[in-house]
């Protein structure tokens, strides 16, 4: 079992994207570190760094439980995109490092279901 994100919109051929709990854990880890912080240090997630104290649009998506806890609006992905595309472009300049190559190919498959979310008006789900 493992954490699948994908557009509210009730049709099984709309893309989806998915990670282990700990490959997800991971990929978050490293959209806070393109952030300018360790999301360790983050309360939620083992410190006692308060949300406050940090700028990110992608806050919606990092702060997130792993499954359930409430869907991202059609808004909040429209606002996380484009950074999510931005940070993808850096990533993708460090291709020779395997992790990073299948950080941008999970990046990509996430903008995907975001631009779904974002045209068809539907919240961003998790299970």
């Amino acid at each position: 079992m493992g954490v699948i994100l994908f557009p509210g919109d009730g049709d099984n051929s709309s893309p989806d994207v998915s990670w282990s709990y700990s490959g997800f854990a991971v990929f978050r880890r490293c959209l806070a570190e393109a952030e300018g912080f360790a999301l360790s240090e983050m309360r939620g997630f083992g410190g006692d760094r308060p949300w406050t104290e940090v700028s990110t649009v992608l806050e919606p998506l990092l702060d997130h439980p792993d499954d359930g806890g409430g869907d991202l609006s059609p808004a909040d992905c429209a606002v996380i995109l484009p950074r999510l595309e931005a940070i993808t472009d850096e990533w993708g300049r460090d291709s020779a490092d395997l992790l990073f190559r299948q950080h941008v190919e999970d990046a990509l498959q996430l903008a995907g279901v975001l631009r779904v979310c974002i045209d068809k008006c539907v919240p961003l789900l998790f299970l």
